[in-house]
């Protein structure tokens, strides 16, 4: 199933492709749909090569009019082609596999009305999965998809929606009907798409900057129809044409831009070619945080910005990957907050994005922005908080390097010279220097080829009339990654004014080079009351305050005036926390004490989010327990503290919900559920409920009665889910036994289901449930790699993972297994040290978390 980055630069060399044709029969029944392809391309005469294809059944090859015998040149995965000519006609026929893995043509059977919705999704080689092709990049190439379906469907690929012909009925008798799709223009087949079944939509327009009127299109399945807000996708999406296409320089490149919610999605989106797929969780059918609506708008931006990033302008090789995605990051966060309501996207992204390349950034496995990527499994294993978070950061630090209007510069003349090509990261950064005059050779080594993030602090001296005498900003690295690299930040003085809040009174906006940067233009100016380096967030850097802006902060976290700076310092407090620099349950402290003036909705979520992993792991394991019972506590008082109805209170009561663990902390809980308690505006939809559900049965108050209730109440896709985790999360040793069985040994759920149950599986407040299983997960996980998909296969390894059995016993018996592992285990290999990785630094920031006064 790999393909080699030799392999395919040797087939780039030897064949240039023209066109598919693709005919497709999806009315075969459950588990095959037909597949025949017809592929011109030219080739160098007497040459040989392969085009991939994942079947079921081959039935023939014609190559130039001469038929090969299937079982001599097709093994499943490919096809070999012999004897090739100068212009070549292959023709394939073949079955192939419809997935339940959200990989490959996806099938999904809605349990409201047992109608069945397909979905593509080809990142990164799995277009192969659904016709025969030549599965890389660069090899673009225009597509013609003819589709045979039942009639009462929709269907849509990349091109617009024909009106469907009426064909012969089926053997089962269904009516069936025949849609012929216009080519597309030259793509990369993993941007391809085909998206069918008995999709509902919602349609309007935007008019583009070169005058074209551009069909818009909303799509869902029927049973989530009634919850599809799709004037806010229109709202947004017509936002962002009008930003990018001012931006960029250039029109939008495809006939229609159509955006559907698709079930089982393992990824937020995708961004097919005009035909963009998304997570369907962004179908809202309870109430939300503001973060979650957040969130779903950098999407719906991300995959817009895409369709010149990525789709028009293509990479060459996966190398580039992250530069698909950090741009893509980086101009959904920039649009957002230049043209839409979501002004404060950039405090989300320090909030979220930012703390993800950190934490990714000081993993074992780290790597440089600019990944070698040697092969298909590569590529797989970098879809990661270095290739989308850090490269994102540096692109920031980059725009703040050459200045704003001269990056949009030299972007546009890289659209303009580049449409409907391959690129590579040189040509970019080419148009980039001329743009800016920038010389970009040292800055791209030291920031695209080398791992590792640096810290930053002041170094300064004040008079004894508190003025500052000498200012320095002293960098570090790590001795696993030493690179002293160039920044471009600002340093802001905060001090407390007369009501109270911490306002910013001065700005320094320079450049950081070296081990030590000396600040003249701060000498002479009065100490204030919080320093902080990296204000605004220009730079990609952990960032550490001097003692007394310390104290400032930890006093007034809640006091800032503004949201931004706020949540650097709470990165700075979490970084401390997770380094074992400062003990665990002082961040729990400073979270609990500040948590409830937070405003940004994003920064909650991830304060919470980090909260829990605190309690989980790094607290010491003798306060464990008292620590996390007090959190829980606190946690319901500030729900039932806050504005009724507010996002905060939400949040705070799913976190409650999560930490509940005592007699009285379970009684409020099932309260909720029941009803005979309440909190002023809290509305127990029914997506709460089932978070209530799953508190109770982990605590041991429900068991399966209670869970098949619940599902008898919303026995749809998401209560489906919901009862999988539920269900998992049983304390008992015959619910674990059964959950293990049904993800590890039978492997029957589909890839939704499977991360359910996995996540409930884990979800114990007795962690010696946990016990039996850690043999068998080292036992278990070569068998799960080498015959599930990566997508599966990654939630099994790194969702089972013994984490929880936080001891030294662990990371040994990983040790262990590790130096076992056979050289090709190389994606194993990864995902294994990570896993370590986890249970190491929680040790260490275990036996940081010491209080004064306690031995």
């Amino acid at each position: 199933m790999n393909l080699t980055r030799v392999e395919a630069t040797e087939r780039a060399k030897l064949i240039s492709v023209e066109s598919y044709e693709v005919s497709l029969d999806l009315t075969r029944g459950a588990d095959v749909f037909g597949s025949t392809t017809t592929v011109k391309f030219s080739a160098r005469p007497g040459s040989s090569t392969f085009i991939d294809a994942v079947t079921s059944a081959v039935h023939s090859v014609t190559l130039n009019g001469r038929s090969l015998d299937p079982a001599a040149v097709a093994d499943g995965v490919r096809i070999q082609l012999p004897e090739l000519a100068d212009q070549n006609e292959l023709t394939v026929v073949a079955d192939a596999p419809y997935m339940n893995t959200g990989e490959g043509l996806h099938r999904f059977v809605d349990p409201v009305d047992n109608e069945v919705y397909l979905y593509t999704q080809f990142e990164v080689p799995d277009s192969r999965r659904m016709f025969a092709v030549f599965e890389q990049p660069d090899l673009k190439a225009a597509f013609t998809f003819t589709v045979t379906a039942p009639s009462h469907w929709d269907v849509i690929s990349n091109s617009p929606t024909p009106a469907p012909l009426e064909a012969t009925p089926g053997d089962d008798g269904g009516a069936r009907s025949v849609w012929s799709f216009s080519p597309t223009p030259r793509l990369s087949s993993y941007v391809t798409a085909l998206i069918a079944g008995p999709y509902q939509s919602v349609r309007s327009e935007v008019v583009s900057s070169d005058g074209r009127t551009i069909p818009l299109g909303v799509f869902a399945r029927k049973s989530l129809m009634q919850y599809l807000d799709a004037d806010n996708i229109f709202e947004l999406t017509r936002q962002g044409f009008a930003f990018f296409e001012a931006q960029f320089g250039c029109p939008y490149p495809f006939e229609k831009y159509d955006q559907l919610f698709v079930p089982e999605f393992n990824a937020g989106a995708m961004e097919n070619a005009g035909a963009v797929t998304i997570l369907e969780g962004y179908v809202f059918r309870s109430k939300v945080t503001e973060a979650q609506i957040e969130r779903r708008a950098i999407t719906v931006l991300h995959e817009l910005a895409h369709m010149w990033f990525g789709d028009l302008v293509t990479m060459r090789w996966w190398n580039d990957l992250w530069l698909n995605e950090s741009f893509a990051e980086y101009m959904s966060h920039l649009a957002a907050v230049e043209a839409t309501s979501f002004t404060s996207a950039w405090t989300t992204f320090a909030s979220v994005e930012k703390s993800w390349a950190y934490r990714q950034d000081q993993l074992p496995t780290t790597h440089p922005i600019f990944a070698e990527i040697n092969d298909l499994q590569d590529v797989e294993v970098n879809f990661d908080g270095i290739t989308y978070a850090k490269g994102a950061s540096v692109l920031r630090q980059l725009v703040a390097w050459v200045g704003p209007e001269q990056f949009m510069a030299g972007v546009r003349e890289y659209f303009a010279k580049h449409s409907w090509q391959n690129t590579e990261l040189s040509d970019l950064l080419v148009e980039l220097e001329k743009a800016s005059g920038r010389d970009l050779d040292d800055w791209g080594r030291q920031w695209l080829e080398t791992a590792g993030v640096n810290t930053l602090k002041p170094e300064l001296e004040v008079d004894g009339g508190g003025v500052l005498t000498s200012f320095a900003i002293v960098q570090s690295a790590v001795d696993e990654w030493p690179t002293i690299r160039p920044h471009r930040l600002a340093v802001g003085f905060y001090n407390l004014n007369g009501s109270g809040k911490l306002e910013r009174v001065h700005r320094e906006e320079l450049d950081v080079d070296g081990g030590r940067t000396e600040v003249p233009g701060l000498v002479g100016l009065a100490r204030p009351d919080l320093i902080l380096v990296n204000d605004d967030d220009l730079a990609y850097a952990k960032v550490r305050l001097d003692e007394k802006s310390l104290a400032t902060a930890t006093a007034h976290l809640k006091d800032f005036s503004q949201s931004l700076p706020r949540t650097l310092v709470w990165n700075s407090a979490w970084d401390a926390a997770r380094d074992g620099e400062t003990p665990a349950r002082r961040y729990v402290d400073l979270v609990l004490a500040n948590v409830a003036a937070e405003s940004d909705s994003s920064v909650i979520l991830v304060q919470l989010r980090q909260l829990a992993t605190t309690l989980n792991f790094y607290v010491a394991e003798k306060h464990r327990e008292a620590t996390a019972v007090a959190a829980a506590d606190r946690m319901w008082d500030l729900a039932s503290g806050v504005a009724g109805g507010s996002d905060a209170q939400l949040q705070f009561v799913k976190s409650f919900a999560l930490l509940a663990r005592s007699g009285s902390q379970l009684d409020r809980v099932a309260a909720l559920l029941e009803g005979s308690a309440s909190l002023d505006g809290l509305a127990v939809d029914q997506d709460l409920r089932w978070e209530l559900v799953a508190s109770l049965v982990a605590g041991g108050r429900l068991g399966q009665d209670g869970i098949d209730a619940e599902l008898q109440r919303d026995n749809t896709s998401s209560g489906q889910n919901a009862a999988a985790l539920a269900k998992a999360a049983i304390p008992t040793p015959e619910a674990k036994a059964a959950a293990w069985d049904s993800i590890v040994v039978r492997g029957d759920l589909s890839n939704a289901l499977q991360g359910s149950a996995v996540t409930g599986f884990m979800r114990v407040l007795d962690r010696t449930l946990l016990e039996p299983y850690a043999e068998k997960y080292f036992e278990a996980v070569p068998g799960i790699v080498e015959t599930r998909t990566h997508a599966l296969a990654q939630q099994i390894v790194v969702g089972l993972y013994p984490a929880l059995l936080t001891t030294q016993a662990t990371v040994d018996r990983t040790d262990g297994f590790l130096a076992a592992l056979p050289p090709a285990s190389a994606a194993l290999r990864r995902m294994m040290l990570e896993n370590r990785d986890g249970v190491a630094r929680a040790l260490r920031a275990r036996a940081a978390d010491v209080l004064p006064g306690e031995a």
